[in-house]
Formats: structure tokens, sequence, C-alpha cells
């Protein structure tokens, strides 16, 4: 049991650092796009920005979850608190969610309503393309280290990651077409990206809750049999049902009879 533990503390360190140096990237990116939107007026890149602003809100909230889930087991909690990494997912299911409403209903009102055509200079174009690299990088490698600690929150991060990939070369692509006159473009983009933000939502949604399971047994034992034994029978059927039925954690009571 204290193996699995300090298992689970080691696992968890590991996505802290993760988390740490996503965090460190997604500021970055979302510096980049906030100064050029601020001086290019594009709403496109500006909700761009916003975006990622939630990838590095996410980071935050993802640290604040593994801190939680990190704590040893105590009387409200006698299993531990690794549930709290799913309910970290599904905040990330959330602004997802909200992410692609605000596509959807920003997209209508520019086909409703037209755009202002945009101007950029090749200087802010290839920031922006650089920042596509970037968050490409970090969703593959979070994706990575995601499955190989088994990190719902990783996981789930890394999708809405992969979401500002799809959202920012959409906003390329409008840039690009708006340039030269067709400005429903992006609002068709934005549509289609909204789409894709919605199917990496459900994605997360269809993982579902950790395969981590317990079990609690009472077991009995002869009445005449020594502390000692008794321990030893307990921890005998803790090691069977663990290695047999692939559970986490078995609490084996004895009681005599």
């Amino acid at each position: 049991m204290q193996l699995a533990r300090r298992d689970a503390r080691d696992r968890n360190a590991q996505v802290q650092r993760v988390l740490l140096g996503l965090l460190v990237a997604n500021l970055a990116v979302v510096g980049a796009k906030l100064v050029i939107g601020l001086r290019t007026g594009s709403l496109g890149v500006l909700g761009d920005a916003a975006h990622s602003s939630a990838d590095a809100m996410n980071n935050v909230l993802a640290l604040a979850v593994i801190w939680v889930a990190a704590r040893e087991p105590d009387e409200d909690h006698p299993y531990g608190h690794e549930k709290f990494e799913s309910l970290g997912a599904l905040a990330i299911v959330i602004f997802l969610s909200i992410t692609g409403f605000e596509l959807v209903k920003g997209a209508i009102t520019r086909l409703g309503t037209g755009s202002t055509p945009i101007t950029i200079t090749p200087i802010e174009f290839a920031v922006l393309v650089g920042t596509l690299v970037i968050n490409t990088f970090v969703t593959v490698y979070e994706t990575r280290r995601g499955r190989e600690l088994n990190s719902e929150i990783l996981l789930a991060d890394s999708a809405h990651t992969r979401a500002d990939v799809f959202i920012t070369v959409g906003v390329l692509l409008g840039v690009i077409f708006a340039q030269a006159g067709l400005w429903w473009v992006d609002s068709i983009v934005a549509l289609l990206v909204a789409g894709m933000i919605l199917v990496l939502a459900y994605g997360i949604v269809v993982r579902g809750a950790s395969d981590r399971r317990f079990a609690e047994l009472t077991i009995a034992v002869n009445g005449g049999a020594t502390v000692e034994a008794a321990h030893h029978i307990a921890d005998a059927v803790e090691a069977r049902l663990r290695d047999q039925l692939m559970l986490h954690e078995v609490v084996v009571h004895v009681e005599p009879c």
C-alpha cells in the first residue's frame, strides 16, 4: 500500500513538472497573439489570444487539481483524492464547450453583418505561425506524457491545446482570405473549428472516469490466531485481490470469530 502511494506521489510530481513547463509556453503564446491582435485590430487574432489564455488557465487549474489529488487519504476520502483529477478534466470540457459556442456565435454574427478587412505585416504573420509551431509541439509532448503517466488531466489539456492549433490555423487562413477580399471564409473556417472543438470535448467525456479501482472488505479469522498471523492473512488477501482483479488499493479488515 505504501509503495502504491509513493508511486502515486512520484507520478503527480512528474505531472506537475510537465504542467509548469507548458504554462510558460502558453503564456508566451498568449502574449504574442495579444500584441498582434491589439496592433492589427483583428477580432480573430484577439479571440485566438483569449482561447490561448484558457490554455494557461487550464494549466493553473490542473496544477491545483493535481496538488489536491496528491494529498493523502483522510477520513472524508479514505481512498485518496485521485478523483479530483477527473473533475479537473470535466472543467476543461466546460472550457472547450464555451469556446465552441463563442466561435459559432461570432461566426454567425459576422456572416450576417460582414467583416472589416485587416492588415497584418509579414513579421506579425510569421509570429502567428511561430505560435502554431509551439502549440503543435506542446500538444504532441503533452499527449505523449499524459499517456506515459496515465494522466487524465494532461490528456484533457492536450485536447484543449489541440483545439488551439486548429483555431490558429483557421485564423491564419481567415487573415489570408480576408486580405484577398473573401471575408466570409473566416466565418466558415470558424464554424469548422467549432465542430472540431465539440468532437474533442466529446472525446474527453467518453474517455470517462479514471480506471483506478478500490475494494474494502472484512474477513473472519480464527479467534485463537495471533495478531501477527491475522495480519499475514490480511496481507495475503490484499495481494491476491490486487493481482487477480487489477485493483489499485485494497483495504482488508480483520474480525476474529
